[in-house]
């Protein structure tokens, strides 16, 4: 039996960046106990990331998050969680206002190809 490969729509607002920024992630646990935890991005949009933590949230928790790098914070709320095979959690958040440019970059709008290089140059990279 042979296997198709159907490429779906990208239904993202934004495309999502493999780029890793130290961030502080602030909230508070079940006990309302406030807690500081420092992770790391697995991924960047413009909308949340995808980041890497050791401490345990749940889905629908608001958080703080603040760039270690450029200082800037913003309130997110925590959209999906998931451990992979590693014990490593990712934990999935989305921005609570769509307008700060949290990471400070601009992102490729949705549906856009990649930018390829000739084959020539890949040779000689």
């Amino acid at each position: 039996m042979a296997l198709l490969h159907f490429r779906s729509k990208e239904r993202r607002r934004t495309l999502r960046v493999t780029l890793t920024v130290p961030v502080a992630v602030h909230g508070q646990d079940e006990c309302e106990t406030k807690f500081c935890a420092h992770a790391l991005t697995h991924t960047v949009s413009r909308n949340g990331a995808l980041l890497v933590m050791d401490q345990t949230v749940v889905v629908g928790q608001t958080l703080l998050l603040v760039n270690e790098s450029s200082n800037r914070t913003a309130e997110c709320r925590v959209v999906s969680i998931r451990r992979d095979r590693e014990s490593k959690t990712f934990v999935g958040v989305e921005f609570m206002s769509g307008d700060a440019n949290f990471w400070h970059m601009t992102f490729p709008m949705p549906g856009a190809r990649p930018l390829r290089r000739p084959l020539r140059e890949r040779a000689l990279a």
